[in-house]
């Protein structure tokens, strides 16, 4: 049976500025644990903290640049590109150009405090 998801739920986003996080598809807003769908919009001179989650995580970026950072490799994705990590690589993103981001990430399996295991500050 089709489920008509009328808004998104706003989630508390990590990083050193607010970044906003709608969750359409998850845990929080839908109760779906297998996926999870959320639009980001974070501003300029947005950093998190680096991550090793347990989950894949498929990136499209709508508008500016994200800046997703490996122990490999660091990628300027911007809008119209996407990017996907691996569960279990280590990854930092943010924000470095002067008009932020918008993407959308999806995350499978869901997305969840206790599995993304970001790094002690």
């Amino acid at each position: 049976m089709p489920v008509l998801i009328k808004s998104p739920t706003i989630v508390e986003a990590a990083g050193n500025k607010p970044k906003e996080i709608q969750e359409f598809v998850g845990r929080v807003n839908s109760d779906t644990s297998d996926l999870s769908i959320a639009r980001m919009k974070s501003p300029a001179g947005w950093i998190e903290p680096g991550q090793t989650p347990e989950f894949d995580e498929y990136t499209i970026v709508l508008r500016g640049t994200l800046r997703v950072e490996t122990r490999e490799q660091t990628f300027d994705v911007p809008a119209g590109q996407a990017i996907i990590v691996s569960a279990g690589e280590w990854v930092k993103y943010s924000t470095p150009g002067d008009e932020g981001a918008e993407y959308i990430a999806v995350c499978r399996p869901a997305f969840s405090p206790d599995t993304v295991h970001r790094d002690e500050s």
